[in-house]
C-alpha cells in the first residue's frame, strides 16, 4: 500500500494536532508537513511535497481559497482537499476554480475523511454531500446572473435550456405549451440577445457562459 503524503493546513493547533493524532492510527496517511496559515503553506509546500494539502478557509491573512489557487499555479501535481466548518454561498464555487478537488467539512468522520484524501490522490473529485448541493445552488445563481446580464427572461431560458437539448421548435412548443411561432419569437429575441445567427452558435455560447446545463 502506498503511503499518502499530507500536509494540514489550518490556523487552529488544535485542529492539526487532532488530524494528525487520527491519520498517525493507521498506515495510510504520513503527516509531513503543518502549517498555521496561507503563507506558510505555500512556502512549506515545496520542500515537504505533500501528495495531498488538508486546507481550511479561513485563517488570518491569506485565506485558503487563495492559497490554494497559489500553490496550484505553481505545483499543479499537489492536490487540495478543503476542510472546513464553511459551506456557505460561494465558497464551494471559488474553491473548485481556485483548483481544489475535495471539499469536506470538519464534521466529516475519520473513516469518510480519510477515504476522501484516498480517493483524491487516485485523481479523482469528492466533495461533501452538503457541499455537493451547495455547489448545485450556486451554478443556478450564476446562470441566473448571466441571463441577467444578457436580459434574457425566465421564458426565454426556459426555451434556451431545450434548444440545447436538441428539441425542435415543435418540440418545445408542446414542452412549453405556446404555439411555434410564439417559440420562433423566443428563439429570435435569444439570437439578438445573444449576439449570435444559428443555433448551433447559441448552444455553443449558452455552454460556455453556464447559462445551460
Amino acid at each position: 500500500m502506498t503511503t499518502i503524503k499530507v500536509m494540514i493546513v489550518d490556523d487552529h493547533s488544535l485542529v492539526r494536532e487532532g488530524l494528525k493524532a487520527v491519520f498517525d492510527q493507521g498506515k495510510e496517511i504520513d503527516v509531513v508537513g503543518e502549517a498555521g496559515s496561507g503563507e506558510e503553506a505555500i512556502e512549506m509546500v515545496e520542500s515537504v511535497k505533500p501528495d495531498v494539502i488538508l486546507m481550511d478557509i479561513s485563517m488570518p491573512g491569506m485565506n485558503g481559497i487563495q492559497a490554494t489557487k497559489l500553490i496550484r499555479e505553481k505545483n499543479p501535481e499537489a492536490k487540495v482537499v478543503i476542510l472546513t466548518m464553511l459551506d456557505q454561498e460561494g465558497y464551494v464555487y471559488e474553491a473548485i476554480k481556485a483548483g481544489a478537488t475535495g471539499y469536506m467539512l470538519k464534521s466529516t468522520s475519520s473513516d469518510d475523511l480519510v477515504n476522501a484524501i484516498q480517493t483524491v490522490h487516485e485523481g479523482k473529485a469528492l466533495l461533501h454531500p452538503d457541499a455537493t448541493a451547495q455547489l448545485l445552488k450556486e451554478f443556478v445563481t450564476l446562470a441566473q446572473n448571466k441571463a441577467k446580464d444578457y436580459g434574457l427572461s425566465n421564458r426565454e431560458m426556459e426555451v434556451l435550456q431545450l434548444l440545447s437539448e436538441g428539441n425542435t421548435n415543435k418540440e418545445i412548443a408542446k414542452a412549453l405549451w405556446i404555439s411555434e411561432q410564439t417559440v420562433k419569437t423566443h428563439v429570435a429575441h435569444i439570437f439578438d440577445k445573444l449576439g449570435t445567427s444559428d443555433r448551433t452558435e447559441t448552444v455553443a455560447r449558452a455552454l460556455r457562459d453556464g447559462l445551460v446545463t
